[in-house]
């Protein structure tokens, strides 16, 4: 069985040991919602550097599928820049020197999901993608939709931090 960072948070307000009066007495738990809030926020960031991950792949095997029509080939270019750009800002923002540092990081990933959005619509509406890769388009669309929604609420939240 593995122990997470949540029930050791518990474990060590729970069994603390009072030294201050020299005697060992169980304590109430102070805090053990701010931990487990806290513990959730860490699963949700690391859910979502997965998510951006699986779908960077995706995207990169979804380009390199479709042929190699000058028009789509151009498209292909453009959308490798900006999809690809999505991830590797969030992932940057991880290691940021600031506050104002993280929050430009993730602005760069807003702007660049909102271009992989147009054109991914683009590629799809444009009817040159093989029909058999339309369904694929379509998803790495909504997703990207989804992750620019994250993207976009995460800094309104930053936002009103200040």
């Amino acid at each position: 069985m593995m122990i997470s960072a949540v029930n050791l948070t518990i474990f060590y307000y729970i069994f603390s040991i009072n030294t201050a009066y020299g005697r060992r007495e169980i304590h109430k738990p102070k805090n053990i919602k701010t931990s487990m809030v806290l513990a959730n926020k860490d699963k949700l960031k690391q859910e979502f550097k997965v998510r951006l991950y699986k779908y960077v792949l995706c995207l990169v095997k979804f380009l390199s599928s479709l042929p190699n029509d000058p028009v789509i080939r151009e498209i292909k270019t453009q959308l490798m820049d900006s999809g690809t750009s999505i991830g590797a800002n969030y992932f940057e923002a991880q290691g940021a020197s600031s506050k104002q540092d993280y929050k430009n990081f993730f602005n760069h990933s807003l702007k660049s999901a909102n271009e992989t959005k147009f054109w991914l619509a683009v590629l799809r509406d444009s009817e040159l993608v093989p029909q058999d890769k339309i369904k694929i388009c379509q998803w790495l669309l909504d997703e990207t939709k989804e992750i620019s929604n994250i993207f976009a609420s995460s800094i309104l939240t930053m936002r009103n931090k200040k």
